[in-house]
């Protein structure tokens, strides 16, 4: 199978295709990705010379060139998308842009070659907040902020051509993913980076927002599930039932790290915070998946892939990231 991974070079691509590649000796991997700040090729150097990856730099938005590669494959997964909230807030303009008109492409693309799959990653996010209760796939999109109205946006146009012209589109709407290469601008490698600096862990509001939280080789796992076994026109939710209050994560992280617990600072509370997601994972367990990684020790791996990687983050908290802070949190 030949498949063309659209935003390869970020945090959940580049795991997935990492995944693929060492599990499916006979499979091809295009790798299609902008290289935005979040897209670093650092993340895929272990398999930058397989002759079964090939890496193309460019734009999910640009027709021509999705066009070129499409061709050439069976199945598109998407995971390019613009994804922080707090820069949503800031730049909605982009991740509409992204998230919405490039799927159009992507699925234009998908109908015109008619592959055997299109695989649209999205996020519990575009639920919306619950107080009680977990969300299902036939539960309503709700979406606070611009980030999860773009998802959404790009989820519906995915379903509508799925309805409207049968292309085999399936779904998949994860919890928080965490673990290694993700971009540290995210809630645990930024609380856990800055704890390694000894610098401030910034926690929105009252600290009590709660996220259900899935290692990030789990969800290359289900993602995997889903494109060979799952329904055509289905959504997925995925996640591992692992629900946590953002000042339990704070806490975690400074007292593995052994760091004073005064280094986590109350902050105004962000601009549309959900309170609290949580999702319904009946359908995607019915399909066969179990997560293989309990929270604690998955998240002790993480900390342990930051303390060991410095170099890799280090480079980015000293580039862009510092000017995003800046206008972020100061």
């Amino acid at each position: 199978m030949k498949i063309l991974v659209t935003g390869g070079a970020g945090f959940i691509g580049s795991n997935f295709i990492r995944h693929i590649l060492h599990k499916y000796p006979d499979y091809r991997v295009i790798n299609l990705d902008k290289l935005t700040y979040a897209g670093n090729l650092e993340n895929l150097r272990d398999i930058e010379k397989d002759p079964r990856y090939t890496f193309v730099e460019g734009d999910i938005c640009d027709p021509s060139l999705v066009e070129s590669l499409a061709k050439w494959v069976d199945v598109i997964v998407n995971f390019a998308a613009e994804t922080h909230v707090d820069r949503s807030i800031l730049e909605p303009g982009s991740f509409i842009q992204t998230d919405v008109y490039g799927t159009y492409v992507l699925l234009e693309a998908a109908e015109k070659y008619k592959h055997w799959r299109y695989v649209q990653i999205s996020t519990d996010e575009v639920y919306g907040s619950t107080e009680i209760g977990s969300f299902r796939e036939n539960d309503p999109l709700n979406p606070s902020n611009p980030y999860s109205a773009s998802k959404g946006g790009g989820d519906l146009l995915a379903h509508s051509y799925w309805v409207t012209y049968k292309l085999p589109i399936i779904i998949t709407r994860s919890s928080n993913n965490f673990g290694p290469y993700q971009y540290p601008e995210k809630l645990i490698p930024f609380f856990i980076t800055n704890a390694l600096d000894e610098v401030p862990l910034p926690l929105y509001g009252d600290g009590k927002n709660v996220r259900d939280w899935i290692y990030v080789l789990d969800n290359c796992e289900a993602i995997d599930l889903v494109l060979h076994k799952g329904k055509e026109g289905e959504i997925y939710n995925i996640g591992a039932g692992n629900e946590k209050a953002n000042i339990e994560i704070a806490e975690f992280i400074v007292r593995e790290l052994g760091k004073p617990r005064n280094l986590i600072k109350f902050v105004k509370d962000r601009l549309g915070h959900d309170r609290r997601y949580s999702l319904d994972c009946t359908k995607i367990y019915g399909l066969g998946f179990t997560p293989r990684y309990g929270f604690k020790e998955a998240l002790r791996e993480t900390i342990k892939w930051y303390k060991e990687n410095e170099g890799w983050w280090r480079r980015i908290k000293e580039g862009e990231f510092k000017e995003y802070y800046r206008r972020a949190y100061v």
